[in-house]
This record gives C-alpha cells, sequence and structure tokens, in this order.
C-alpha cells in the first residue's frame, strides 16, 4: 500500500478521500488527482462567493459537487447542485460555476487531451 497526493494506491486499485483533500486558494489551486491519457481527475474548492467563470474544455466534463453546493449555468439553464450533484458538458460547451457558500468540485475530463487541447494536437491530427 502506498500513498501518494492524497491518494492510497492498492495494487492497481487507486482511492482518494476527497472531502480530506486540501484544496488551499479555492479555484486558483486546483488539485490534479489523476492525469492518462483516458482521462483526468481534478479537484477544486471553491471559497464562499467564488466562481469558475465562464469557460469550456475541449473534452467531456463530469462535474460532482462533493461538499457544499453549487450553482451550474450552461445553455441558458440554472441549476442548484447540492452534494451528490452530478452534470455532463459535451465538448467546448460553455459553463459558469459559482457557489455562493462554498463547494468542493470534482472534474474529470475525457478523454485526456481531448482533440483540438493544445496539449492533444496529436489526436486531432490523427483523426484526420
Amino acid at each position: 500500500m502506498a500513498e501518494c497526493n492524497g491518494a492510497v494506491t492498492l495494487a492497481r486499485l487507486e482511492t482518494w478521500k476527497l472531502p480530506e483533500i486540501d484544496t488551499p486558494g479555492g479555484s486558483r489551486s486546483p488539485v490534479v488527482l489523476l492525469s492518462e491519457e483516458e482521462a483526468r481527475a481534478i479537484l477544486v474548492g471553491l471559497d464562499p462567493g467564488q466562481a469558475l467563470g465562464d469557460h469550456q474544455v475541449k473534452e467531456h466534463a463530469w462535474l460532482v459537487v462533493v461538499e457544499g453546493s453549487a450553482i451550474i449555468r450552461a445553455g441558458g439553464e440554472e441549476v442548484e447542485a447540492p452534494v451528490g450533484t452530478l452534470a455532463h458538458f459535451e465538448p467546448d460547451e460553455r459553463r459558469t460555476v459559482a457557489s455562493p457558500e462554498g463547494a468542493k468540485i470534482l472534474f474529470l475530463l475525457a478523454p485526456w487531451p481531448g482533440a483540438g487541447h493544445y496539449r492533444g494536437q496529436h489526436r486531432s491530427e490523427a483523426s484526420a
């Protein structure tokens, strides 16, 4: 058994106790939990009143509210997202995520990096 970056590794299984991982500095200091060709897992803390402004990524993105609550805006809709909420966004779909009281959010991006991402240019060239 080994522990690194908050992860406990047993043979091939890796686990994270997300509520226990520090996210100092809120959204300015995301914690990359895992980054492989298949996907990337990122834990972001939002301090009270903090937001991830209008943004998009080149990958499919899944968002899970781990702690606190958030307000998600995308496609002209707004959703209140308490703990346990799972949201999915298509590649290049614009959104904002805000938290009046603070939250911890897990983002899963796949594939990583996506076609058109500056780190994934080889993917888009290979599929052309």
